[in-house]
């Protein structure tokens, strides 16, 4: 059963989804750039693996799922009123994250 916390932000993305600068930076530095599409498979068929309900840009959480392009992806997000915000977006890099990309390395 899907957590509310998960079902908040899949909601809010249907409404409307922004990406701040820094995540849309993120997604074009990559050596092959991140789609919106991407993204948008992260949050409608992605997991959360860390939550954050005290980020001081309010309850955020970072996703995880494998892309249509078959690499892992993450994303930061954070549900708003009217929308999806769109923190950062990265390919992990696994010396920092364990083999299944869910969990870090210490």
């Amino acid at each position: 059963m899907e957590s509310s916390f998960i079902s908040r932000v899949r909601e809010k993305a249907r409404i409307q989804i922004i990406f701040t600068e820094h995540a849309l930076d993120r997604m074009n530095e990559q050596r092959e750039v991140i789609t919106p599409s991407e993204v948008r498979r992260v949050i409608f068929g992605g997991e959360i693996i860390e939550d954050y309900p005290e980020d001081k840009r309010g309850h955020s959480c970072l996703m995880y799922a494998n892309t249509n392009k078959d690499r892992p992806l993450h994303v930061v997000c954070a549900p708003k009123e009217d929308y999806l915000g769109i923190i950062t977006v990265y390919v992990p890099a696994p010396d920092n994250w364990g083999g299944d990309f869910k969990t870090r390395r210490d």
